[in-house]
């Protein structure tokens, strides 16, 4: 039977996907470079696009903008499965925005740490306002 949110994993996922989100706030490029597994089977759907491999992810990086990449986190969902897998669910939402985003990860333990492996940004239009 594989053990389900072991504390030290989890403590461990939660510390890298909270790098992660201060790397994706901030567009610190190189921690978000080094916390996607450098593979060509590494994959992110995103909003707008389809990336296919840990390269087309890289140059998406780099030629993206900078402004506007606050946001807040409505819920978060970490899951650890056994020591070495783990998924990361979020949503969340942009100031402005009348879009709810939900973000999905699947992270790998690598010899250099935990990697995303796989991933996927897509946005909800809002419910309308409760009467």
């Amino acid at each position: 039977m594989i053990a389900i949110n072991l504390p030290d994993v989890l403590a461990e996922v939660s510390a890298v996907f909270a790098r992660y989100e201060t790397a994706l706030v901030t567009n610190d490029v190189d921690v978000l470079d080094e916390l996607f597994w450098d593979s060509p089977h590494t994959l992110r759907y995103g909003a707008t696009e389809n990336l296919y491999g840990s390269e087309a992810i890289r140059t998406f990086r780099a030629s993206r903008p900078a402004q506007g990449l606050e946001r807040e986190l409505l819920r978060t969902v970490i899951t650890t499965y056994g020591r070495d897998f783990a998924t990361a669910n979020t949503e969340f939402c942009r100031k402005g925005s009348d879009k709810t985003g939900r973000q999905s990860q699947t992270w790998l333990r690598t010899p250099q740490g935990w990697r995303v492996v796989s991933a996927h940004v897509s946005l909800l239009s809002a419910p309308p306002p409760m009467a």
